[in-house]
């Protein structure tokens, strides 16, 4: 088999994630995304490693070795990431990351529901005064 069908699934593969990544909103989603290209970057270790092991006469398989660290680095970053967003899910009610990128500040997003609120407090800061 030549080197470019699995480079170009590859290629096909992390173009599908990287798009994910960008215009996903669900952090699910783009984790799931991320998990995509790493296996793109696998399929392509393991194809370079079969294919420059045809011209070299000792096999080290070093691309077999590094898709195992992957793997195995693959996992734990996505049993992290989903530990976290299961709790940020738990705590704020949504896993949609334009809500979330506000919690370092401790207030919500500006939107229709913000205005109105900020609306009420300066009429009721003036009826105070």
């Amino acid at each position: 088999m030549h080197l470019a069908y699995p480079a170009v699934l590859s290629a096909l593969l992390f173009c599908t994630g990287l798009y994910g990544v960008l215009a996903r909103r669900n952090a699910i989603l783009v984790l799931m995304s991320v998990e995509l290209m790493l296996n793109a970057v696998n399929l392509n270790l393991v194809a370079f490693d079969v294919w420059l092991s045809k011209a070299a006469e000792e096999t080290l398989h070093s691309g077999q070795a590094l898709t195992l660290f992957t793997i195995t680095i693959a996992a734990a970053e996505i049993g992290i990431g989903l530990a976290i967003v299961l709790a940020v899910h738990r705590n704020r009610g949504t896993a949609d990351i334009d809500k979330l990128r506000d919690t370092a500040e401790g207030h919500e997003t500006d939107g229709p529901d913000h205005d109105a609120l900020a609306a009420g407090q300066a009429e009721k800061a003036e009826a105070t005064a």
